[in-house]
Order: structure tokens, then C-alpha cells, then sequence
């Protein structure tokens, strides 16, 4: 048991309800709004900035009738309750109107990016055990799957979705599987996800401690459909709150997204840090451009010290930041109602029960001040069922009852948390540990740096050091590396300065944005 005056401030003494025994998370999202404003625009997709109408536009009622009809067809053509299918569709409607069929049928959903490779995306098939996948039927990796895998193209989906006999939704339980994604493992391979139903309802301690958002919000997210970032702030969230959510489909461009924002009068506008950073730097706002705009939100990535002032400074609106994780979502922010503390992420969501835990071992919280790994209740009905085929990865990241995700921070005493980097991301210098977010915040304001990332760097074979890869703003004339060495100088204590400087065209990163650390030193 913990003791009281550990938990204080660690966790919320108001503990989030419980979803009914009985709950299906497409319905959850969509049956509201299509009840009481059936004909509200529930998803606009805006193709071409430049257009007078949008591309598409679904109202709830549409949308629900879409959904139902396509689980109905899917239901129809084969396939049962439990069954996987995986989604690899172009960015348009057709991604969300099938992920969420999935949902109302009962199947579970696997939402994949169309950029995986043809090895990453038949390893996620045969791990899943999929018995259908979502493809054009002349992508080339159409002709690669197994016979025992039925194909559904997009226009099968789109013809299910118009024509077939609606469904009614499937009664579910809370802790039915409901999708399954993706994500980095310890292994050479990526691990499964799988998440419940319940997972939209634990995404409630969102709507007011990160989004602050009411049915009269319109939600402008910067991804694409297949991002489960998009699936769940750009779409579950707003459609189970009532709310419009906006997606642009086209090429993306910093100078985009402010005009965007004023045409779909967007009142809230959710991104990761380095798209912000590019369109302050390409495309600074005025402010009466952004005159809809309540506030923008920022998950995914670590971003800039500066990154916060700068936005209100050429918005005139706050920037709110959210930390989380493929296993929960996010679970610690900011918001109109917990006003941001600089050098923090904001304080755990309200109903959440959030810890620090010793780095090593132990299930007892430490003392505000302390450094150790951020933890989750397992009682949390936005965590993760466990891993797909993982068990000893699912075993490690438990301790008693508390989920670990290798979040590394510390909390202080007004509860607010600040976020010291990964686990597996931490550098050692002279005996001392180093989160690469920090040299990189030290580091992105010098003039000449467009984009940093750190990592450790062997030099020797007993000696490793601190390295900062950095992409110059003027790639023909970067600063020299003694200019970058004093300027870190002035703003870091002498273990965490670099003592490598790498000059590079690109960092790596992945479809969505996040730099991979891990392939830094072979730059």
C-alpha cells in the first residue's frame, strides 16, 4: 500500500470513473453527435487550400450511417469478431470510416502507414496474424500476401459503406481488443500494441487537462489518417466531445497551416514541436489570421525551451504540451486550466495516478525533487491490454502495479512534472547521467542551428562522449565547431557539453516526425 504522504502530489485523490461493462468505442464516438446534431459537420478533409468548398465534408449522421454500413459489409464478407485487419489506405476518408467500422463490428483494427516498407509491413501481418488487409489491390504488396488474406480495396470499402445493410453496434466489452499499433521494440522488430475498447474512455482526463475542448470546438490536426495521433486527437477525441475535426490532406508546407487555420476557422490546432518551430520560422502568423484559434497543442516529440514563448509571441495563444506513449496516450499536460510552469510538461491528468519510481528497482514513489522513472497505475482504463506475442517485453514493464514506459522525470512539489528524456535515450558523461532534450535545448537557440540531436559517440574503444548532430541553417557555410563548443559552454554545466560536433544534411527520423536516436552515431 502507498503510503499518503508519498502519493501527495503524485496522483489525483479524485480517481477517474470506470467505463460501463458494456462499451464500444466507436459508438462511444460517433452515436452522440449523430443523436443530437446528426446534421453538424463531423469531418472536414480540405484537399486544396485554395478551393472555396472542401474536399469532403461528413455530418455525424453520415458518417455513423458509413461506419455502420461498412461493419455490416465487413461482418458480411467473412469476417468475425476478433478477426485483424490491417489498414494500409491512401490518406482520405476511407482510413478513418474503416478503422472505426472495425471498431463497431467487433473486429480489431490495424492502422499502418502506406511509407512501410513491403519486409516492415508483412512482418506486422504475419505477427498479427491478420486475416484481411485494407489495400489498393495494385499496390505491389497486394500481389505478396498470403492466400489465407483477403484483400479489401477502396472500392469495395467505399461501395460497403454506401450500400450495405447497417449494422447495429456490436456490444463489446470495455476490455475487448479494439486496435492494435505498432511501435519500437527491444528487438530488431516493432511490438504490438493492443489496445481495448475502454482506451477512448480513458482519454477523458484529456477533454479538460490538455485540449479544454466543448462541442463548439473545430479540431485542425497537422497528420495524416494514419497516424494513430491523428485517429485519437484529431478524430476520437473531438467526435466523442461533439466537436468538428478538420484534416488537410495535400502537400504540407509551413506557410500552410496559418491559412488553414483562418479558412476552417480552427479553434484549436494540434501538431508536433518541429512543425511548430517550422512554421514560426516560414511562416510566422498574424495575429488576426489566427483570430479562431483558442490554442494549439504539441505532443510527440520534446520541444524547444523557447518554442512556448515564441508561439504566443507571433499567435497572441498559448501552446499547451502533453507527454505520452503508444501504451496510454498522453497522461500529463498542460491546459487552459493547469497554466504552464517553464521547464515542465504540466501536472498528471486529472483521475490519473501518476508516480516517479526508483531508475533501478521498487514499486515505493520517491520524494518531489527526486529523478526516476514516471510512472502509471495499472487501474488506468486508457492503458494497454499488454504486448502481442511479447511476453517478456510486457513483463518488464511492470513493476507491481505500476506500468513503466521508460519516461525518465521528476516531479516537484506543486505537482508539476518535468520530463528528463527516455530510458534507453540517456547518455553517461563522466559518471554522470545527460538527457539529450537538454544539450538539444541548449543548442537550438544559436542562430546557425536549424535542427540538433545528441547522442553518445564512441571516439575510443573505451570512451564515449557526448555528440550534437546538428543541421546548419546555411548548410555551404555551417559555424565552425568551436563556435557551437562556446556557445554550449555558456549554457550547460561542463559534463553535459558536447564534445563532438557533427555536421549533417538530415537527421534521421520516422514517417511521423521523431528523431531516431539510435541511428545518430553512424552518421
Amino acid at each position: 500500500m502507498i503510503e499518503p504522504a508519498r502519493c501527495h502530489p503524485l496522483h489525483s485523490t479524485n480517481l477517474a470513473a470506470l467505463p460501463p461493462t458494456r462499451f464500444n468505442m466507436a459508438r462511444y464516438c460517433l452515436a452522440g453527435g449523430a443523436t443530437t446534431t446528426p446534421h453538424k459537420p463531423a469531418l472536414i478533409v480540405i484537399a486544396d487550400p485554395t478551393q472555396t468548398e472542401p474536399a469532403e465534408l461528413w455530418t455525424f449522421a453520415q458518417l455513423e450511417d458509413a461506419v455502420l454500413r461498412l461493419a455490416g459489409g465487413l461482418r458480411a464478407s467473412g469476417l468475425k469478431r476478433g478477426d485483424r485487419l490491417m489498414i494500409r489506405l491512401d490518406n482520405t476518408s476511407l482510413y478513418p470510416i474503416t478503422f472505426f467500422a472495425c471498431l463497431a463490428a467487433g473486429i480489431v483494427a490495424l492502422p499502418t502507414s502506406t511509407q512501410l516498407t513491403a519486409k516492415e509491413a508483412g512482418f506486422m501481418l504475419h505477427d498479427s496474424d491478420a486475416r484481411a488487409v485494407a489495400i489498393d489491390a495494385n499496390h505491389e504488396a497486394a500481389s505478396d500476401l498470403p492466400a489465407r488474406v483477403k484483400i479489401i480495396d477502396p472500392e469495395t470499402i467505399s461501395n460497403l459503406a454506401r450500400t450495405a445493410p447497417r449494422a447495429d453496434w456490436t456490444q463489446t466489452r470495455a476490455d475487448e481488443p479494439a486496435y492494435l499499433i505498432y511501435t519500437s521494440g527491444t528487438t530488431a522488430n516493432p511490438k504490438g500494441v493492443r489496445h481495448a475498447h475502454r482506451a477512448a474512455w480513458g482519454r477523458r482526463p484529456m477533454y479538460k487537462d490538455w485540449y479544454g475542448i466543448s462541442a463548439s470546438d473545430r479540431m485542425l490536426h497537422a497528420g495524416a489518417f494514419n497516424w494513430t495521433y491523428t485517429l485519437g486527437t484529431g478524430l476520437t477525441d473531438p467526435w466523442a466531445n461533439g466537436a468538428t475535426a478538420i484534416i488537410y490532406t495535400g502537400e504540407k508546407s509551413p506557410e500552410i497551416w496559418p491559412r488553414l487555420i483562418e479558412k476552417t476557422q480552427a479553434t484549436l490546432f494540434a501538431a508536433v514541436p518541429g512543425l511548430i518551430r517550422q512554421i514560426l520560422k516560414y511562416a510566422p502568423a498574424r495575429h488576426q489570421q489566427l483570430g479562431s484559434l483558442r490554442h494549439a497543442l504539441i505532443a510527440g516529440e520534446t520541444p524547444p525551451a523557447n518554442l512556448f514563448e515564441d508561439w504566443q509571441a507571433a499567435t497572441g495563444t498559448q501552446l499547451y504540451e502533453a507527454l505520452g506513449m503508444s501504451e496510454i496516450s498522453t497522461y500529463i499536460s498542460s491546459s487552459p486550466s493547469v497554466p504552464r510552469k517553464p521547464g515542465t510538461v504540466g501536472k498528471a491528468q486529472s483521475g490519473r495516478r501518476i508516480a516517479i519510481l526508483p531508475l533501478e528497482d521498487g514499486e515505493t514513489p520517491l520524494h518531489p525533487g527526486e529523478d526516476g522513472l514516471i510512472a502509471v497505475h495499472r487501474s488506468d482504463p486508457g492503458l494497454m491490454l499488454g504486448y502481442l506475442n511479447r511476453p517478456e517485453e510486457e513483463a518488464a514493464v511492470m513493476r507491481g502495479d505500476w506500468f513503466i514506459g521508460g519516461d525518465i522525470g521528476r516531479i516537484d512539489e506543486d505537482g508539476y512534472i518535468t520530463h528528463l528524456g527516455r530510458a534507453n535515450d540517456i547518455m553517461k558523461a563522466l559518471g554522470y547521467r545527460v538527457a539529450p532534450q537538454e544539450v538539444e535545448a541548449a543548442l537550438t537557440p544559436h542562430p546557425a542551428v536549424a535542427e540538433v540531436a545528441c547522442a553518445e559517440v564512441r571516439v575510443r574503444d573505451d570512451l564515449t562522449v557526448i555528440g550534437a548532430f546538428i543541421v546548419p541553417v546555411n548548410p555551404q557555410a555551417p559555424p565552425s565547431q568551436q563556435t557551437i563548443l562556446e556557445f554550449a559552454a555558456k549554457r550547460l554545466a561542463g559534463y553535459k557539453q558536447p564534445r563532438e560536433i557533427r555536421f549533417v544534411d538530415a537527421l534521421p527520423k520516422t514517417p511521423n516526425g521523431k528523431i531516431i536516436r539510435s541511428q545518430l552515431a553512424a552518421l
